[in-house]
């Protein structure tokens, strides 16, 4: 399994949507790659700290002038 498809499977494994298979491929690949071993790692740490975190919402206008701004930001590039 090349390391892309085993970083697409370890997302798709955090999400429960990886198949029994996959994660036996991935199981193996993540015994010899220390690349897709340190990913794996990370990605679960940062998907516990988002399943933490309380929704934050924004009032309309601030969230319009985020959008005006993001916006602007795109033109110039």
């Amino acid at each position: 399994m090349p390391c892309e498809e085993a970083n697409h499977v370890c997302d798709k494994s955090q999400y429960k949507e990886a198949s029994f298979l996959e994660k036996i491929k991935l199981t193996l690949h993540l015994m010899y790659c220390k690349a897709c071993r340190k990913y794996s790692s990370k990605n679960a740490k940062l998907s516990a700290l988002l399943n933490k975190q309380e929704p934050v919402t924004l009032k309309k206008d601030t969230k319009n002038r985020l959008q005006k701004q993001i916006e602007e930001q795109l033109k110039h590039q």
